[in-house]
């Protein structure tokens, strides 16, 4: 079923989000920025027919034809998902993986996952979610070794001190460095 009033919604709600977290960070383009190709046709569309409203459409999609073409689209041209920054490394062992991610962009993910977890969960979110969401799913991701304890220094951070000591560390600590 076609739902692109709803999806419409869901998606600017958590850009919304996520601009509100980014301006906290210092981050205003990336707030400003963040996900507008969710709003192109080919991933807006998309979208709008695999609408769940409970989690991303892309899983539905992925479901149905075995791979989700927004899910594709997207993660090429935003730099906050850790896929974007999945490249050769002119080896065989491993011959593809990980590239250390900016700082920045680690940032602007941390934002994304926040916001992604009080979109679809809605009322039974908590600071946890996040870490619990990638910890779910961190054997199959390729990561930087130091992007991946970066990620997981915060994502953890979030979840056992909560919101505000972690956008403060990452102020004070990471983003006072570019």
């Amino acid at each position: 079923m076609w739902h692109p009033i709803k999806h419409f919604r869901t998606i600017t709600h958590h850009r919304m989000l996520v601009a509100k977290y980014c301006f906290r960070l210092g981050l205003y383009w990336q707030g400003l920025t963040h996900d507008l190709s969710k709003y192109t046709p080919t991933e807006f569309w998309v979208g709008a027919r695999y609408y769940q409203g409970d989690h991303s459409p892309n899983e539905a999609e992925r479901a149905e034809r075995g791979y989700s073409s927004s899910w594709l689209h997207h993660k090429g041209r935003n730099k906050h998902h850790l896929e974007y920054w999945v490249d050769y490394t002119g080896t065989d062992d491993p011959p593809m993986d990980g590239m250390k991610m900016p700082v920045r962009y680690v940032a602007e993910m941390i934002c994304d996952r926040i916001a992604a977890g009080k979109t679809y969960k809605k009322g039974s979110y908590t600071d946890a979610s996040p870490w619990e969401y990638y910890n779910h799913s961190k054997k199959h991701y390729l990561m930087h070794p130091e992007t991946r304890a970066l990620t997981e220094q915060l994502l953890q951070m979030l979840r056992d001190e909560g919101e505000e000591k972690t956008f403060a560390y990452i102020r004070r600590e990471l983003l006072k460095k570019r």
